[in-house]
């Protein structure tokens, strides 16, 4: 959000190391800007490594187990087993990439070893991780990141004062909140004289110089030295850095007024962000009124405490802390004595989100919780972790993990059940929560392939079905065992199990569980040839739309789709498949884009079985492993994947059959919806959901994709890299790769150019 100053010598240096090392950590203090060099060589490098550039952000896990699947997470890699760092290494194995791990401290070790296995495995594979501590790792690079330069006390002041980068950046930053500032004769010495107190330490200089809006530099220097005084005499043997980086937040924090503080110290239990609902909740009580909530984050904003995130046609504002920052907050929380209330708080919070999303997850809010839910994945990890590590909280931790088994797996499969078996072990009691518990534990264990697990756990959960006399958990455990016994090859048991769920659900009233048995009914009739398959699908959809649920809607169109694909109604196939990947998009549901593509890969093997059919089937692969779902190597599913690959592998011979397979399978998740949408088959005359393609007159004649063209029109709406590819839920790396190509296409040589280009033609 700001400009990068200074650091031209450890940008030299950092790409130096790494074209010389395949490990390179940069170390120092909080504070001193190694993320932020990290980014930015991150970024200088991008185009060096053919399989991309990947930013794992480490400061909000808290457990070593999981590092391995939220770097797999990261990589679009979902299909992982109870050894994710073996599949994570098979992965890498023949890609050439950078992956940057940020803030490992905390979790040195965990990174060490997986680091170690993942390097030596996987030959072009580069790491780029930032750390207060060094890892350790055989061949490991270190480069420490000193402070910005500064000017010392022998300095002339008559030299020009930029050349110091700690003064460049105060500059920078002053002139960022007072527009009108100047360096001149009355404010040079104070200004040098903060750069050279403040150690040239990035975040320091950065929090006196927002005070510039009320102060001039000679008051915030006489307030900082009177705060280092007290400082030093308290903290003699800290180390100087370490005091000037104190010196500038605890004086940040005494001039913030006693609320202010008070809630900063609160705002330290969110991880990876929050919004005023969350802060509201959470925060309120015991010396802020609620309705003061928003005022009091709009000072901590002004005082460049927190940060806002533009709000989205998805999503009010949200607000983050910097981590830093948020430490020091949190110190200050445990010494009021607060912290394990205000955890607790958080943890209802997210507890009562969890059962929120349970009681709307089928309405016309489906797509909005997910999207909800992918944001509050940080917080709602940190609400199920306290409950796992307090004694007596399992219970909770049900309560928390079991109600998004549909968010669990839309895209989290191996992190959900981890949290629902590890739960499960705490909450012994035979109650209704371990029931339920049971019931999501064992459905995502179908969808890891674990089905004695699955099995198992159903045995249970009959029991205490009957013991409770619970309609709707009966009905569930019908659905579950049906799906199991779909996915072992036993269509007529499946489809009894089903029917018997379709009748519970019904009678307790209960439309999301109705409309995934009749998903499943039509699934199941499908691989038996029956006619009730096309009833059944069309009766999913139509519960769907009238419930308003989107991600629903888009798994009926998958299941109509292979039912005009099964009847040879291939157009039709198409559209409703390719409008469900629209719908699966923005919610970035992996699962219901796996099954997408698949059934994409059928319909090219029946219509043209050529070397895009065979990629279609590669591509396929490559979605499913990035789901961590294992559909596709059950019976009913693999049958059809077997019958398309002999196809297609007859008609082109088997060399030209396995090179196009594997250049499919080693798709990105961008290039593989990108092929199975048919951006590769350029414009046409019409979408896949029926509706004309969006400046068709210009991006047509220009030989714009679909996909350019979809973001040809928001580069004309002034939109970011970034801001497009959180839109499209792409990475920033596609998104730039795109906007290039567009300019390419157009033999343009600016954004702005697009914009003028072609904004009359696109909609606003």
């Amino acid at each position: 959000m700001t400009s990068f100053v200074g650091r031209r010598r450890e940008l030299t240096e950092t790409r130096r190391l790494l074209s010389a090392s395949r490990l390179l950590t940069l170390t120092g203090m909080g504070g001193v800007g190694k993320t932020r060099l990290a980014l930015r060589t991150a970024a200088d490098l991008r185009r060096t490594f053919p399989d991309g550039v990947w930013f794992v952000e480490l400061a909000s896990l808290h457990d070593p187990q999981l590092l391995p699947h939220t770097v797999a997470n990261t990589l679009d890699l979902r299909q992982v087993s109870a050894n994710p760092a073996a599949d994570l290494a098979e992965y890498l194995e023949d890609k050439r990439l950078l992956v940057v791990l940020d803030n490992c401290e905390h979790l040195t070790d965990a990174c060490a070893v997986l680091t170690s296995k993942l390097l030596a495995a996987a030959p072009g594979l580069q790491v780029l991780a930032t750390s207060r501590h060094v890892l350790g790792v055989e061949g490991e690079q270190i480069l420490p990141v000193p402070p910005l330069s500064s000017p010392d006390e022998d300095s002339p002041e008559t030299r020009e004062p930029r050349r110091y980068e700690s003064v460049a950046l105060f500059l920078d930053r002053a002139t960022a909140v007072t527009p009108d500032f100047q360096l001149v004769d009355a404010n040079r010495a104070a200004v040098l004289e903060l750069c050279r107190r403040l150690d040239g330490i990035p975040l320091a200089i950065e929090l006196a110089a927002v005070w510039l809006r009320t102060l001039t530099p000679a008051q915030i220097l006489e307030r900082l030295e009177d705060r280092f005084a007290l400082l030093t005499s308290g903290r003699n043997a800290a180390p100087a850095r370490q005091r000037a980086l104190d010196t500038a937040i605890g004086w940040s924090f005494d001039l913030c007024s006693p609320a202010e503080r008070l809630l900063w110290a609160r705002l330290s239990v969110f991880v990876g962000g929050f919004d005023l609902e969350a802060a509201e909740d959470v925060c309120s009580g015991s010396g802020i009124v609620r309705d003061d909530v928003l005022g009091l984050i709009a000072g901590l904003v002004t005082k460049s405490i927190i940060t806002r995130q533009d709000g989205t046609s998805q999503a009010s504002s949200r607000y983050q802390m910097l981590e830093t920052l948020r430490q020091y907050g949190a110190a200050q929380l445990v010494e009021s004595g607060d912290a394990p209330d205000i955890h607790h708080r958080h943890r209802d919070h997210y507890g009562s989100l969890a059962q929120q999303f349970g009681r709307e997850s089928f309405s016309t809010l489906q797509a909005d919780w997910f999207l909800r839910l992918r944001r509050e994945h940080d917080n709602v990890r940190a609400a199920i972790d306290l409950c796992l590590e307090t004694p007596g909280e399992s219970s909770a931790a049900l309560d928390i993990a079991a109600p998004l088994w549909n968010f669990w797996f839309a895209g989290f499969l191996r992190e959900g059940h981890r949290y629902l078996v590890r739960a499960l072990e705490g909450a012994t009691a035979p109650d209704l929560c371990r029931a339920y518990g049971l019931w999501a534990a064992s459905y995502l264990s179908m969808f890891a392939g674990e089905f004695d697990r699955t099995h198992t756990m159903l045995a249970e959960c009959t029991d205490l079905a009957e013991q409770f006399d619970d309609e709707l958990l009966r009905g569930r455990i019908d659905e579950c065992r049906g799906h199991a016994a779909m996915y072992q090859g036993d269509l007529p048991g499946a489809c009894v199990l089903l029917e018997s769920g379709l009748s519970r659900f019904r009678a307790v009233g209960d439309p999301l569980g109705e409309f995934d048995t009749l998903l499943l009914l039509s699934a199941a009739a499908f691989f038996m040839d029956d006619p009730r398959t096309e009833e059944f699908s069309e009766q999913a959809l139509a519960l769907a739309e009238r419930h308003g649920a989107l991600s629903s809607k888009a798994y009926a169109l998958w299941s109509v789709g292979i039912v005009r694909w099964s009847q040879g109604r291939l157009d039709e196939a198409r559209r409703a498949l390719r409008q469900s990947i629209r719908l699966f998009e923005p919610m970035h549901d992996l699962t219901g884009l796996s099954f997408d593509v698949q059934a994409l890969s059928w319909c090219a093997a029946l219509e043209a079985p050529d070397e895009r059919a065979a990629r279609l089937l590669g591509a396929s692969q490559a979605v499913w492993r990035a789901s961590g779902a294992k559909v596709d190597e059950t019976t009913a599913y693999g049958m059809f994947d077997r019958r398309s690959e002999d196809a297609v592998r007859e008609a082109l011979g088997d060399t030209l059959f396995e090179k196009a397979f594997a250049e499919g399978a080693a798709s990105s998740l961008d290039q593989a919806l990108g092929l199975a949408k048919g951006d590769d088959e350029g414009p046409d005359q019409g979408t896949s959901d029926g509706e004309p393609p969006p400046a068709a007159d210009v991006g047509t004649a220009h030989g714009l994709t679909r996909r350019e063209q979809e973001i040809a029109a928001l580069i004309a709406q002034g939109l970011s890299n970034r801001e497009i590819a959180a839109r499209l839920v792409i990475s920033s790396r596609t998104a730039e790769t795109h906007v290039g190509n567009i300019l390419n296409k157009l033999g343009l040589t600016s954004r702005a150019q697009v914009a003028s280009r072609l904004g009359q033609h696109w909609p606003h």
